[in-house]
């Protein structure tokens, strides 16, 4: 058996590692072993450090001084469709969502001024831009249910 790399362990994580890891990151300071067992609801410390460990040993949390500090990383699958503001891990999707809306509002509004939108190029090009909207807000929705902001 092929032992794996660095960046092919850490987009191994899952599950409640990858909670915690989130929970970190979101933190954006050191952490304290008994801080992550009361957010995650664990019954024990240990299972923190369990986790905390695992995220040690893949490279992607450091000891730093009383606690221990996520490091940024984008090659956590799952986490690479987020982008972190702040302490808010917000879809990378949305920026999109934003866009398409911004731009299907902005061309109904030319267009009812100039005339263009009761044109079958005008309805043909509002029904993409609805559509473009729509999918990429109901993807949005989706990442952010899934937990991980």
């Amino acid at each position: 058996m092929v032992p794996m790399s660095k960046d092919e362990r850490a987009t191994s994580i899952t599950g409640t590692t990858l909670r915690v890891y989130v929970y970190m990151l979101k933190m954006a300071k050191p952490v304290g072993v008994r801080e992550v067992q009361r957010a995650m609801g664990f019954k024990s410390p240990s299972t923190a450090l369990y986790h905390i460990s695992k995220l040690l040993d893949q490279g992607l949390v450091v000891k730093d001084g009383d606690g221990y500090r996520a490091l940024s990383t984008s090659s956590i699958t799952t986490l690479a469709m987020f982008k972190r503001m702040g302490r808010l891990l917000v879809p990378r999707i949305l920026f999109y969502a934003v866009f398409f809306t911004v731009a299907t509002v902005l061309f109904v509004l030319v267009s009812l001024t100039t005339g263009f939108f009761f044109s079958f190029p005008g309805i043909f090009a509002l029904i993409i831009g609805l559509l473009a909207s729509i999918f990429m807000w109901i993807e949005t929705i989706r990442l952010w249910k899934r937990g991980l902001t």
